[in-house]
């Protein structure tokens, strides 16, 4: 049938539909999906990593490290399974991330057994910043191979719906890293309000945690205009969503949506077994003052069998140039114009 298809084809297309179905072929060859047992085989779409004079970043959801962010009730909840852990760890040793930021970490006692974890497949991270929450909520850290040099967690945001003061549930942690004496930039993580159920009404909630997460990227971008600027996380809504829109300003946007695929152009990020819904809620969003540096054939959405034995969300990774490049999106003059 390939064939037959084939000889329909026009000389220019051939060599396309060829790479199609030689890496399905592969697909179906290795089991390299993600309901596979086992492993990931050698054909498996191979996940990029930064070369020489370049950085990666990547960021991970890992679905309810600690016991109080398990779905379970709490006198029958655990800390997540070690098989879990273990297979969250083997996706992050095939990418090994420069940076890694993640979502829903547990108290302090599960950083470090997931710091001690990485360690043992090879990824020693020297730095690291960890931002606890508080009221039960699921925790945010970032590890790093460099140093970071600036610190300034987001912990006393409120907002307000009606009459009810509202704090941001899990913050916003806010770091620079310094990748090399000439080149650094500024990071910041977050996990806005879930799509579950509250009474004053999670997307208008999701919707003002946006809105102050853009307040301090408006602010570091009015301090500099070509600011070197990452704000990534599990943003809990769509692309085209209000909570998008918030977040990356208008007239026009201040932060480019990178918008990562995997080796099949997938971009979704989360999978839900209640329905079987794909949905793009996971970013990675630049400034136009960092988008120069930007490696997008490296950038993807990683595609690995184990990964959703970890988690239901699945990793995105970044690349970047390790300096400063000029480009239509830098400068002053166009740095400005994106702040609102």
């Amino acid at each position: 049938m390939w064939r037959s298809v084939s000889s329909r084809l026009t000389s220019a297309e051939r060599p396309r539909y060829r790479a199609v179905v030689t890496l399905l072929a592969g697909l179906l060859a290795t089991g390299c999906g993600y309901h596979t047992s086992g492993p990931a085989a050698p054909g498996c779409p191979a996940t990029p990593r930064a070369g020489p004079g370049e950085f990666s970043v990547m960021t991970c959801n890992l679905r309810g490290c600690g016991v109080a962010d398990r779905e379970e009730a709490p006198l029958q909840a655990e800390s997540k399974p070690e098989s879990e852990r273990a297979a969250v760890a083997a996706v992050l040793a095939v990418a090994r991330p420069d940076v890694l930021a993640v979502q829903e970490m547990g108290g302090p006692d599960f950083f470090a057994n997931f710091r001690a974890e990485l360690k043992t497949q090879g990824l020693d991270y020297p730095h690291a910043e960890y931002l606890e929450c508080g009221r039960r909520q699921p925790n945010l850290a970032l590890l790093s191979r460099f140093p970071i040099v600036a610190r300034d967690p987001h912990t006393n945001d409120v907002y307000r719906i009606g009459a009810a003061q509202v704090p941001v549930a899990r913050g916003f942690l806010d770091v620079s890293i310094a990748v090399s004496p000439s080149y650094s930039f500024r990071i910041l993580v977050a996990q806005l309000k879930s799509k579950v159920f509250h009474p004053l009404g999670q997307s208008e909630m999701r919707r003002n945690e946006a809105r102050l997460l853009h307040h301090h990227v408006r602010d570091a971008l009015k301090a500099n205009p070509a600011l070197n600027l990452l704000v990534v996380g599990d943003l809990s809504d769509g692309p085209a969503s209000a909570v998008l829109r918030e977040l990356r300003g208008e007239r026009p946007p201040c932060l480019e949506d990178v918008r990562p695929a995997d080796a099949l152009g997938d971009t979704w990020t989360h999978f839900s077994a209640q329905g079987d819904v794909y949905e793009r809620l996971d970013y990675i969003l630049v400034s136009r003052g960092m988008l120069p540096e930007l490696v997008r054939e490296k950038t993807c959405a990683v595609r690995h069998p184990l990964m959703l034995r970890g988690s239901d969300h699945r990793p995105l990774m970044a690349v970047f140039q390790a300096h400063d490049q000029e480009g239509p999106a830098t400068g002053a003059a166009a740095g400005a114009a994106g702040v609102r």
